[in-house]
């Protein structure tokens, strides 16, 4: 399968692989269905990159006619051959990623790779900020990245390692003393594994459990993550120590980890508090069988004998002390070999956690053991650079724990409030809590928590929904005792509208002394509380909502016990949903500046939540952009971001990808927090008229994205019929439901398959529709007010950030091939009007973006991401054409065969693939 690709010289290697695989494919697809189904893919592929060249009425038909003649199985063929080809270029162009990243490396001398750590120490040098600055700053300095099941991620685990394998192969293709004979070999070994992908199933059969989707979180710090992190940290640390060699740097552990797979509740009755604790203990089992492979590996290395070097006191008395509880048959037995005798007592000892007093209590035990090995080598070694690995472990376990990934627990505020209530009812508290006023509820609470004594009656039965509730707490105390209180750090509560909400999930801690007010005042805490703030008006009521609960004095002992740390949590996909995109990212923003500055009065230390996903509509893009889009005033108190779905694979699943990815959001977090630019873009801070015009902006894009959306009696209709929304119910992606409550609703549609059925329809309306009116409504008041938005453009990063992420959606869009999908809509006059006020605004956007950024084409200013869109796009067309054609015929039909829907579900996957976005 050949492309046609026309890139900078840069890129020629790109080109090479691209064409390399594509050849590889196509002899693939002549063994499988021989030279009818080669022919029949590129008739195809050739017209659909003609009629992108040059629309011809005549040429779209005869494609179309040629796309109605496919009967299965050849359909199903050139269906997969479309989608296994996305598969490899999506290979190929990461692999360019990494090759790129090489090449800076190898040039280090003369330029330092942009968004690199070297990069970000080098500005901390030219804008001469002095050591003790750069110390306070890495101090308070925190990223947070938080894995998620939420079902985005269309691609097998299967698949993506066929694919980890390719991409191995094809970095060394790169090796320069490459021998003839080893070309060979790499050649029939990719030839191996792409015909292992074609013949691959890349549906799954059933829907993934809870536990399938914990072990497929865990396969990221299995494969990357585990090595990733103590790696960044050290880049930062040397890179410091060459700029700045007057001082002994120690790096702090700013960037973690954790994890929602398997403690979000929210909407997803599969995860009991059980499987919470099975998660629990897969965490924790795999971090000790990293431990345990690390320590053999030292053990290995330690052969250092006391004939030769002197060792502490401390060493020879950890050696006595361990060697007394162990059998012979656990010792190492070569007496001079101090080290690896205490190495044994180590593992041994890691080995016996949770079945012997023997084993480590916490891993701060670990961490003493390995630092007397530290201290002792450290008198016979002449340089430190020896001791790294044996330093990376340190901090592993600095890292990781004993629990390897902060589980946090999500569920609604509904829940807490029917729990409560009940519990309230029954010891006469209050009749009826629920039906209570919001002042009566936060009195009602105070009086709760202020009294020492409990409220939960154990003689008496709850409901079944109560008694799931109070399980969960009870779960939370037991994690706390046997994996840690690392293991547990925070409650999410969803929906949150008002402060009782959040004091609803302290009654309910309360009962279990994971919160307790002793009879002399004395407070212990140990949760995290979190509100997400989620629609358009929580955001609005967010910060009168934090200051209610910031003025009781008792919620105030919590956070002193907490170390004055609240944790907020914004959702960007309801938002988006309930306002459109723009409006939703400026709530966001003046949500946060505000919660800021009304904090800071009460001297609380707050950390921002960032509930993004990985496509555009629900607040995705680029992890270092998401960053810097920020309030400039809230990066010093925390950033903690969502990381989901397609996201994951995309950019942890190779160890090169993901050091660059994170590394990219460390340099732009030390930057962005020591208020320094390599660019004009932050060179200014926020004036308040250009706040006062995203006011503006966001209140007409809202009307505008309301009148359609919720006012139109026609619009849900036309979403249904013109996306494939109701086949997206038949992938198997995720274990929770596309509703909540299981819904027919529009405000119970999670955001997920409403924003993933509008990027299949290549409409991707939830990523944009709404801004142009907002933007263009503004500008067209006067020359001087749309001087303004490009000076906001050229300035403010989170008005770049928003910009380019319009212009990003509008060129991933695209209204020829989402024109096909309205021929699905029944009534063909809501399909029409609709649709045509879709198109309307969309070339309304595309113009006014193109004259804030003053550019000539969308993405002129990263022609990188813009080629490859464009590389895309003919090659996601017919996988559109047939994917309607297949949705018609699916609909029609009262019992469709499972080959039709099997052809219907690759389509999405072929697409999903394609557009690199799902939801």
């Amino acid at each position: 399968m050949a492309a046609e690709i026309k890139l900078n010289d840069s890129s020629s290697p790109l080109r090479r692989d691209v064409k390399n695989l594509g050849n590889i494919l196509g002899q693939i697809l002549v063994y499988h269905g021989g030279v009818e189904l080669v022919n029949i893919v590129e008739r195809i592929r050739k017209m659909a990159i003609d009629l992108r060249t040059e629309y011809k009425e005549e040429l779209y038909s005869e494609l179309k006619s040629e796309i109605r003649s496919l009967k299965p199985p050849l359909r199903q063929h050139v269906i997969r051959a479309f989608s296994v080809y996305f598969h490899l270029v999506n290979i190929a162009e990461q692999n360019h990623r990494i090759r790129r990243r090489r090449e800076y490396q190898l040039q280090s001398d003369q330029i330092v790779q942009p968004l690199s750590l070297e990069g970000a120490v080098n500005s901390l040098i030219d804008h001469q900020v002095p050591e003790n600055e750069i110390e306070n700053i890495l101090s308070t300095l925190s990223l947070e990245l938080i894995i998620t099941a939420h079902p985005t991620e269309s691609t097998k685990r299967t698949v993506l390692e066929i694919q980890k394998r390719i991409a191995s192969i094809l970095q060394q293709f790169d090796n320069m003393m490459l021998t003839k004979k080893e070309k060979v070999e790499l050649e029939e070994q990719l030839m191996n594994e792409v015909t292992v992908l074609w013949q691959t199933d890349e549906l799954r059969y059933r829907k993934p459990s809870v536990m399938d989707e914990v072990l497929n979180g865990l396969y990221y710090f299995d494969e990357t993550l585990f090595d990733i992190l103590p790696d960044i940290h050290q880049e930062l640390e040397d890179s410091l120590k060459v700029k700045y060699p007057s001082k002994a740097w120690d790096v702090p552990n700013f960037l973690r980890f954790g994890s929602w797979i398997g403690g979000d509740r929210d909407g997803n009755p599969n995860v009991t508090p059980e499987v919470t604790w099975q998660t629990l203990n897969a965490h924790r089992k795999l971090v000790l069988t990293k431990y345990e492979q690390a320590l053999i590996a030292l053990m290995k290395r330690f052969s250092y004998s006391t004939t030769r070097v002197k060792v502490t006191e401390d060493l020879i008395n950890a050696v006595t002390e361990g060697e007394a509880f162990l059998s012979d048959d656990k010792k190492w037995l070569i007496e001079n070999e101090i080290y690896r005798r205490n190495f044994a007592i180590i593992i041994e000892r890691l080995r016996q956690i949770g079945h012997s007093e023997f084993g480590y209590d916490n891993s701060e035990q670990l961490i003493n053991d390995l630092s007397i090995i530290r201290q002792s080598a450290k008198k016979h070694q002449p340089s430190e650079r020896e001791l790294k690995e044996l330093n990376k472990l340190i901090r592993q376990v600095q890292l990781f724990g004993f629990h390897l990934a902060s589980l946090d627990i999500r569920n609604h505020s509904g829940e807490h409030e029917l729990a409560v209530s009940e519990i309230f009812k029954k010891v006469g508290i209050a009749e009826d809590y629920s039906k209570l006023s919001e002042a009566e509820k936060l009195s009602t609470l105070e009086k709760v928590l202020k009294d020492p004594r409990p409220v939960l009656l154990t003689d008496e039965d709850y409901s079944k929904e109560t008694q799931e509730i109070l399980k969960v707490f009870k779960m939370i105390k037991d994690a706390h005792k046997e994996f840690g209180e690392r293991s547990i750090e925070v409650y999410l509560v969803s929906m949150t509208q008002a402060a009782s909400d959040l004091l609803e999930v302290l009654v309910l801690a309360k009962e279990f002394g994971i919160y307790r007010l002793h009879a002399d005042g004395r407070v212990e805490s140990y949760l995290n509380v979190a509100p997400l703030l989620e629609t358009v008006d929580d955001l609005v009521a967010g910060p009168k909502i934090m200051e209610t609960l910031f003025q009781m004095d008792f919620y105030r002992r919590h956070l002193e016990i907490r170390d004055n740390h609240q944790e907020i949590m914004l959702g960007y996909s309801d938002g988006s949903k309930d306002g459109g995109t723009l409006t939703a990212n400026w709530k966001l923003f003046r949500a946060q500046k505000e919660i800021h500055d009304m904090a800071k009065n009460y001297e609380i230390r707050l950390k921002f939540f960032h509930g993004r996903g990985g496509s555009l509509g629900r607040g995705g893009g680029p992890l270092n952009r998401s960053i810097l889009s920020q309030p400039r005033e809230t990066l010093g108190d925390g950033v903690k971001i969502t990381e989901q779905g397609e996201v994951l694979s995309s950019r942890y699943l190779i160890p090169e990808i993901a050091h660059r990815s994170l590394e990219q959001a460390a340099a732009t977090l030390l930057k962005a927090a020591a208020h320094v630019s390599d660019d004009e873009v932050n060179a200014y801070d926020r004036k308040p008229e250009w706040e006062l015009a995203m006011e503006e902006i966001s209140e007409v894009s809202l009307a505008k994205y309301q009148s359609l959306v919720f006012k139109d009696p026609d619009f849900l209709t036309y979403f249904k019929q013109a996306t494939p929304l109701l086949e997206l119910g038949e992938l198997n992606i995720g274990s929770r439901p596309m509703a909540r409550k299981n819904s027919s609703r529009f405000e119970d549609l999670r955001a997920i398959p409403w924003v993933f059925a509008w990027t299949q329809s290549r409409q991707l309306f939830p990523a944009w529709y709404a801004a142009g009116t907002g933007l263009a409504n503004y500008a067209n008041q006067g020359e001087e007010k749309l001087a303004m938005l490009q000076e906001m453009y050229q300035k403010w990063p989170f008005f770049r950030s928003t910009v380019d992420n319009l212009q990003m959606a509008l060129m991933k869009a695209d209204i020829m091939a989402a024109k096909e999908y309205i021929d699905l809509v029944e009534d063909q006059t809501i399909a029409q009007r609709i649709f045509g006020d879709i198109v309307e605004e969309y070339n309304l956007t595309k113009s006014i973006l193109l004259k804030i950024s003053n550019d000539k084409d969308l993405l002129d200013q990263n022609p990188n991401i813009q080629e490859s869109v464009r590389r895309r796009n003919p090659y996601v067309d017919p996988l559109n054409y047939l994917q309607v054609e297949l949705i018609r015929s699916l609909r029609e039909e009262e019992e469709p065969s499972d080959d039709l829907v099997i052809e219907v579900l690759l389509t999405i996957n072929g697409i999903a693939a394609g557009l690199r976005n799902t939801g």
